[in-house]
């Protein structure tokens, strides 16, 4: 009898431990905290206004976009659940989900569709600006859920612009009359997203809560993210590694090593695709001697692209060739001028353009404005351009001054950024070069670049609905540009993020999967990341022990069963 009921149980009872073991993970949990190391403090929190990408990681779950991106750059639903694109390209419409609505409670409309874009996009954002600011016909708005675009010529990269980076849908009912640079909910944000702000104390933290009336049903699983501001990379890799946060963007190499190396750690190069970053020095057109070209091509020929890439960025990276990245294949040209490193040519060009060496050995002296987290980069720059005589003055800053400065003010010679390519070359290089993009904007056309048949191929490219037909407009563009070298295209980053395996989601579909993680992101044990690792240690013991336990108790029962068979 003690056996017809005690193996059942044990067998009941193993099978349940084993059960929930495998399950574990396997749906997702709800619950928790996440703690995202970051190296650098927004400036504000209007993402309609900056293409900063330190604004972007942490309004990407505050606000969201008409759509998102999939890892191969297709468009997927976010605020509008489906779209409609004219047979001529030359007009969008796309249905808005039904039940979105921003933090306070009032309902996402297409007016705040058509005024985000009409007042806040087409005025101060880089990238949505000069990509369809001369395009764009107008807006209309048939009914509260229904926007519709309407260009004067075919748009071929709309789809891959309007995310929650390029387009995020603001509150018409918070920026209306007001100046978007200096509105109170610029620190406040109320978004349509994920995630709802709850407090920012600049400098060491800023906190998202769980939006309980997300239009997404279900999502989000989180309760929390908590952005931690760290003094630097190295610091926020001992983070990680110490516990204090669960993700980690864009490590130093080293770190990335060592990091690899422990234990429940996920290190991936995944989720970038929809960035493709140039670093970029900056020349000052505006100013001699860098508005004379053989000074800037004589620059090209003294930095030493590997060397950056191979000990700076050690090996994260390739040697970038101009502006448009190797990971937008169909557009890339790598039949293009190159400027191999040459000290003596560089000389020679340098002496030709009428800037001969003084007593000191200095041709000219430079003024390079930059962010700290470039200092290692721009003091390569410094050293190997006065093998040629070019003297540079470095003034270090921190991001937002350092932007303001460059951008704003435009007192700098030389400038550094890195410029996000985007899903297309009409959404991220084009701001960069196209003569419409020159003012006191952001991450635009900071060198005051001018070029008629520059500003013509973009156009092209960007009416042309063909791919292929796209391609050749782009690839003499970029001949063109390398020739000019209105920039120095330094290299392409290829960096990378590193979060505990414990996290779930986060890296599951998205081509901008730091923007976008924290909808999807979920705890295997549904638990807060303080203490999360060693928690979910604590109950993997469990199963541990109660495993070995039940396995003892139907031990036990067989040889009670033996023993009884003995006996008869």
């Amino acid at each position: 009898m003690t056996r017809n009921l005690l193996f059942p149980f044990a067998v009941f009872f193993l099978a349940v431990v084993l059960s929930t073991v495998h399950a574990d993970g396997q749906e997702p949990q709800r619950g928790g905290s996440v703690v995202v190391a970051v190296t650098m403090d927004p400036g504000g929190l209007n993402p309609a206004v900056t293409t900063q990408a330190a604004v972007h990681l942490v309004c990407g779950s505050v606000f969201s976009g008409l759509v998102a991106q999939d890892f191969e750059l297709n468009p997927v639903p976010d605020l509008a659940t489906r779209w409609e694109v004219s047979n001529d390209g030359k007009t969008y419409t796309f249905y808005l989900a039904e039940n979105a609505e921003f933090h306070d409670g009032v309902a996402l409309t297409s007016a705040d569709v058509k005024y985000t874009f009409e007042e806040l996009l087409l005025k101060f954002h880089s990238r949505t600006r000069a990509s369809i600011g001369d395009k764009l016909r107008q807006i209309i708005t048939p009914d509260a859920h229904t926007v519709v675009f309407e260009f004067n010529a075919p748009y071929a990269a709309f789809l891959q612009l309007i995310d929650v980076t390029n387009a995020p849908i603001m509150p018409k009912h918070l920026y209306e009359n007001t100046d978007p640079l200096t509105n109170s909910y610029n620190v406040k944000p109320v978004g349509s997203g994920a995630f709802k702000f709850q407090e920012w104390a600049k400098g060491d933290h800023l906190t998202l809560v769980k939006n309980e009336r997300y239009f997404k049903t279900g999502k989000p699983y989180l309760d929390r993210i908590v952005y931690k501001v760290m003094p630097s990379i190295a610091t926020a890799a001992i983070a990680f590694e110490n516990g204090e946060a669960d993700y980690f963007l864009n490590p130093a190499p080293l770190d990335i090593e060592r990091l690899k190396k422990l234990r429940n750690v996920v290190v991936t190069g995944k989720g970038r695709e929809g960035f493709a970053s140039v670093e970029t020095l900056i020349f000052n057109l505006n100013r001699a001697p860098l508005s004379d070209v053989r000074v800037r091509q004589a620059m090209a020929h003294t930095i030493d692209r590997n060397y950056i890439v191979d000990k700076i960025a050690f090996g994260m990276g390739i040697a970038a060739t101009g502006p448009i990245s190797t990971a937008l294949k169909w557009a890339y040209n790598p039949n293009v001028v190159k400027y191999e490193r040459n000290i003596s040519l560089a000389n020679q060009m340098l002496d030709e353009a009428g800037y001969k060496r003084s007593g000191d050995g200095v041709r000219f002296r430079l003024k390079y404005v930059y962010a700290a987290s470039y200092a290692k980069v721009v003091e390569a720059l410094r050293d190997q351009l006065r093998e040629v005589g070019i003297a540079i003055d470095l003034e270090q800053m921190e991001f937002n001054a350092a932007v303001e400065r460059t951008y704003i003010k435009k007192d700098f010679d030389l400038g550094i950024s890195s410029f996000e390519n985007g899903p297309d070359p009409d959404i991220g290089v084009k701001r960069t070069v196209v003569s419409s993009n020159i003012g006191a904007i952001p991450f635009s056309n900071g060198a005051g670049y001018r070029n008629p048949r520059i500003d013509e191929l973009f156009e092209l490219a960007a009416s042309e609905t063909d791919r292929q037909k796209r391609a050749v407009y782009y690839y003499e563009a970029q001949e063109i540009l390398t020739k000019d070298a209105p920039y120095l295209w330094l290299y392409e980053l290829q960096g990378a993020a590193v979060y505990k395996s414990e996290l779930q989601g986060i890296y599951g579909w998205s081509a901008k999967s730091s923007v976008y993680f924290a909808q999807d992101a979920w705890w295997i044990n549904g638990k807060s990341s303080n203490g999360s690792a060693s928690d979910a240690f604590g109950q993997r013991r469990l199963y541990f022990f109660l495993i070995i336990g039940a396995i003892f108790l139907i031990a036990a029962i067989v040889t009670l069963s033996k023993r009884r068979k003995h006996r008869s």
